[in-house]
């Protein structure tokens, strides 16, 4: 029981950080120019989004896999893996286009931890009632 809730704490934890990603890709383009007069420049580099979206398809992948060795499905992995590389592409549709890429690839990357905790709840409670309709 207690390692079914770090299970879920993970997948938690990667639907924040591809939340917060997608949430500072969207804002960025209007902050950026107040960021540059108080020094935090930095904030719209490359590097820290290529970063923030590794650690959330690390974070992804970890919770992923825990997760199909319980429930033996692997298309989460394939939504996860979808979602990362459409976001990593985020620039693919131009300037315009770019909300839109960053939203179908954070849906897709969180849609993948939604779809995970589901599959362990349910393979959770069903052995629960088949050895309960068992022994009836």
């Amino acid at each position: 029981m207690r390692f079914l809730g770090s299970k879920r704490s993970i997948d938690r934890t990667g639907i924040w950080v591809t939340t917060i990603c997608a949430i500072h890709c969207l804002l960025l383009p209007v902050i950026l120019p107040m960021l540059s007069l108080i020094g935090l420049s930095f904030i719209g580099e490359t590097l820290l989004e290529r970063t923030i979206l590794g650690t959330s398809i690390i974070v992804g992948f970890i919770a992923l896999v825990v997760g199909m060795r319980q429930h033996g499905r692997t298309f989460p992995v394939l939504f996860l893996i979808a979602g990362g590389v459409i976001y990593w592409h985020k620039n693919i549709l131009g300037a315009s286009g770019e909300p839109f890429v960053i939203l179908v690839g954070a849906g897709l990357i969180i849609a993948a931890h939604w779809i995970n905790l589901r599959l362990i709840k349910a393979r959770q409670i069903a052995p629960s009632r088949g050895t309960a309709t068992q022994t009836a």
